[in-house]
């Protein structure tokens, strides 16, 4: 079977991925102020079922996960069309197919052997006592994904179907991180260093642990996390100077933002801004010796899914800016740092496009971005002065 090329990154220059003639009727382009920048906000393709990460291809395509375990390949065009070879996904309540990356160096082997021309994925993985969060990786072929190779699953199988994290970032030593969330009924999963729920990973490329996590040693806590102390983290960059953010689900409020050091404790659920469901009183400590704070704390119930850096010059005044997506909020927030601390923040897109899952920045240096609905979209936001 023939594989699909992977051009190497240096041949893509500006590629961006263009309307055609078949989706010209139902584009969509608006245009919004915002304090440093006039932004035009296109829609590129729609009919995406849930969608829950994209990635963009050496070549300038898009795949998109999709919750219901399709992968999708949107074209130059804005063709969309699915591939086969997927593991049978379970779909059940927040499952699905979850986050995609590619191995850092796809499409990079001048000789065009495909060494690293991985598509890594999470998904929840049905077993014994229910699912769990897993990761696997594959090869791009025509039409479908072959050389299946399944690298890690989560210690612990159980009900619901909620809080499964499962986001992906390469740190720059070539690890990769991945978040598992609590899982949604015993919190205190979290707090337990021999159970992966409420934690990040640290893997390596081809799944297992390296020698040098935080924990390796300590018959306390698994070798495999990397922090813990985690409820829901479903956004995770590692930014342009290595510093991997999350953002991460809080109860009823109390959604955060963390800069994740390893070997770190959380805190959650004994530290927690958030409130309880029923009563709305709160539920923990806002902070406690041994555990990290979060950098900041978002306002209301932002629920937060989606996070990138921007960098490069396709933004001037945003460089090495935050930008976090909200699902219930509508919202896509940018944050500015300085030494941890949040000293600027703006609303860039407020129910814009409804739930936001993923953001991203392409190689273009625009601004990518899948909202989350049945009949979803991707959208793309650029400087329109």
């Amino acid at each position: 079977m023939r594989r699909t090329p992977w051009l190497p990154a240096m041949l893509l220059g500006t590629t961006t991925l263009a309307l055609g003639p078949a989706q010209a009727d139902d584009a969509r382009t608006d245009r919004l102020t915002t304090e440093h920048h006039e932004l035009r906000l296109e829609r590129l393709a729609t009919g995406l079922e849930h969608p829950w990460a994209l990635t963009e291809l050496p070549d300038g395509r898009y795949l998109v996960s999709e919750r219901d375990g399709q992968l999708a390949l949107i074209g130059a065009d804005g063709d969309i069309s699915r591939l086969e070879g997927l593991p049978d996904v379970s779909t059940r309540g927040q499952g699905g197919l979850l986050d995609i990356v590619l191995h850092p160096r796809s499409g990079s082997e001048v000789s065009g052997d495909g060494e690293h021309d991985w598509l890594y994925f999470t998904w929840s993985r049905a077993g014994d006592g229910g699912t769990a969060t897993a990761l696997s990786r594959a090869r791009l072929a025509d039409g479908r994904l072959e050389d299946l190779e399944h690298l890690f699953t989560q210690d612990r199988f159980s009900e619901p179907g909620r809080h499964y994290g499962s986001r992906l970032a390469w740190l720059d030593d070539g690890t990769l991180l991945m978040s598992v969330g609590d899982r949604g009924v015993d919190a205190e999963r979290a707090q337990n260093g021999n159970d992966h729920a409420g934690s990040f990973l640290r893997l390596t490329a081809r799944g297992t642990i390296p020698d040098d996590n935080p924990f390796v040693g300590d018959p306390d806590v698994d070798d495999a996390i990397f922090s813990m102390g985690h409820r829901n983290p479903q956004g995770l960059v590692v930014a342009e100077d290595g510093t991997p953010w999350s953002t991460e689900h809080g109860p009823r409020t109390g959604d955060e933002l963390n800069r994740l050091v390893a070997g770190e404790n959380y805190g959650w659920p004994e530290v927690t801004r958030g409130r309880d469901y029923v009563t709305n009183l709160p539920l923990g400590k806002d902070s406690a010796p041994g555990m990290r704070d979060p950098i900041h704390v978002f306002e209301g119930r932002f629920a937060p899914s989606g996070l990138t850096d921007i960098t490069g010059d396709a933004f001037p005044g945003w460089t090495g800016d935050l930008l976090a997506g909200g699902l219930a909020s509508e919202q896509l927030v940018r944050l500015s740092l300085e030494n941890d601390t949040v000293v600027e923040r703006e609303v860039i897109l407020d129910g814009e496009i409804g739930r936001i899952r993923d953001v991203r920045q392409g190689s273009d240096g625009a601004l990518y971005l899948l909202n989350d609905a049945s009949d979803a979209g991707l959208y793309r936001l650029t400087r329109n002065d």
